[in-house]
């Protein structure tokens, strides 16, 4: 593929978080850029706003049929058919991951992974590289709450991209510096085993640049030329945390960078797991020669990413959290959080599971995990790209909660729910379609 002669490129799945960080990346290369999704949302309004016309529709007569190359996402079924044209026609078909590969094969790639964390810690890495003015473009999996976007660019040829493992796609990247958050058991559709979890993430480290670094938290048997591990308690770590001191609910803590203290860091993003994806990204940029100072002044500027651990409503009354937590160790890593963020408080959790294989696969390890909550309300599961499992429902859980009150409640009576109950701390959490709740309940309880 010669990218300087694509001048028309078409997304199918246009309005993914990933997806429309390419579309914005080819709008800003100069290409022809159009696309579709299955609803509008704010991310596709954007889009139309910026310039690219997205339409809702399978039809072929809004699709670009002149498009040189056409992007899809492997959440669009096979059977689509607008996908189904373009195969049958012989257009070039790239999945995402293609794109990104052809992108970063030349640049300098900043290349995060991990089952969780990846996210803020992408953000939070390109956050400073930005505010520090050393810049790069960055490809986020999330909205920024600084600047409002999951894309920018630079005239830097510093990439800093979340690398996705689900389908391997993270394989196809050619990372400079790696960074894997975690790996827990996930995506077992996919993988099967956990092992093999495991296997595809020593791939992805091994893709590390020989002059680059690589930079884990979990232990895989790595052995990279440069490499970094971290933790943000563990002093066998070459990157650890000391000092850390818990104030409002707010972690203040200095860093122990190999052999060199660096002091006074404040996370302004809540949770002992958030100050770990600081270690990571305090790491990154060290290792790209950035000033102490800057960094220093950069992570206590962050304000987050939408959705993470996103703060909606918090007075002395009663405090709202909206969270992508979908995983066991997710969900488990935010009930702490918030146990930590407003203690000795009621906490309330909405939760809507995500996908039949993922609650059938860890159906015991999201009960315990929900049963550390004083309440629970769970949502139907939300199917994205799957077919429903036989038995795999949300009364499962409900079942195996275990000394706290939890019920199923539909969608749409959700807010009628709500609306009954007086809440100290508040929590919705989920991958799926949970998040349109998330306005309405801030805007009941600010009411209130």
């Amino acid at each position: 593929m010669n990218w300087l002669e694509i001048k028309r490129v078409y997304f199918i799945g246009i309005g993914g978080i990933g997806m429309s960080a390419l579309a914005r990346y080819c709008k800003q290369q100069g290409k022809k850029v159009s696309g579709y999704d299955k609803t509008e949302t704010t991310l596709t309004r954007e889009l139309t706003l910026e310039g690219i016309d997205v339409h809702y529709e399978e039809n072929m007569q809004f699709a670009d049929k002149d498009a040189d190359i056409i992007v899809y996402t492997p959440a669009i079924p096979t059977d689509h058919l607008e996908l189904s044209y373009f195969r049958k026609h012989g257009y070039v078909l790239l999945k995402r991951s293609d794109l990104l590969q052809e992108i970063t094969r030349h640049n300098r790639t900043i290349a995060i992974a991990g089952t969780h964390g990846k996210t803020t810690t992408t953000t939070l890495v390109a956050h400073i590289l930005r505010d520090s003015g050393f810049g790069c473009t960055a490809f986020l999996g999330g909205i920024s709450t600084n600047y409002q976007t999951n894309y920018w660019s630079s005239e830097n040829n510093i990439i800093v991209v979340e690398a996705d493992e689900y389908d391997r796609s993270f394989h196809k990247l050619h990372p400079y510096v790696s960074v894997i958050t975690s790996c827990d058991a996930d995506h077992l559709d996919i993988y099967h085993t956990h092992e093999a979890l495991l296997e595809a993430f020593q791939h992805f480290a091994d893709l590390t640049d020989i002059n680059g670094l690589l930079v884990y938290r979990d232990l895989l048997p790595v052995h990279h030329f440069s490499q970094i591990s971290y933790d943000v308690i563990r002093p066998e770590a070459n990157v650890h945390a000391t000092n850390l001191q818990l104030k409002n609910g707010y972690y203040y803590f200095d860093v122990q960078y190999k052999n060199e203290t660096i002091t006074d860091f404040m996370m302004p993003v809540p949770g002992l797991h958030n100050v770990e994806n600081a270690l990571a990204a305090i790491s990154v940029c060290k290792f790209l020669g950035l000033e102490d100072n800057k960094i220093r002044n950069a992570v206590t500027s962050f304000k987050g990413v939408k959705r993470r651990f996103e703060i909606l409503v918090d007075t002395s009354h009663v405090t709202y959290i909206d969270d992508y937590a979908h995983h066991p160790a997710e969900i488990a890593a935010a009930i702490q959080a918030l146990r930590v963020f407003r203690p000795n408080k009621k906490l309330t959790v909405v939760f809507q599971p995500h996908l039949y294989s993922r609650t059938q696969d860890f159906v015991q390890d999201f009960a315990r995990s929900l049963s550390q909550a004083d309440e629970v309300i769970l949502l139907p599961i939300y199917p994205a790209r799957e077919l429903p499992i036989l038995g795999v429902t949300s009364d499962m859980l409900i079942s195996l909660i275990k000394n706290i009150p939890a019920r199923l409640v539909d969608k749409s009576q959700l807010l009628m729910e709500l609306e009954k109950e007086k809440f100290e701390v508040l929590c919705t959490l989920g991958a799926g379609d949970i998040d349109q709740f998330a306005k309405p309940i801030q805007q009941m309880l600010q009411r209130r």
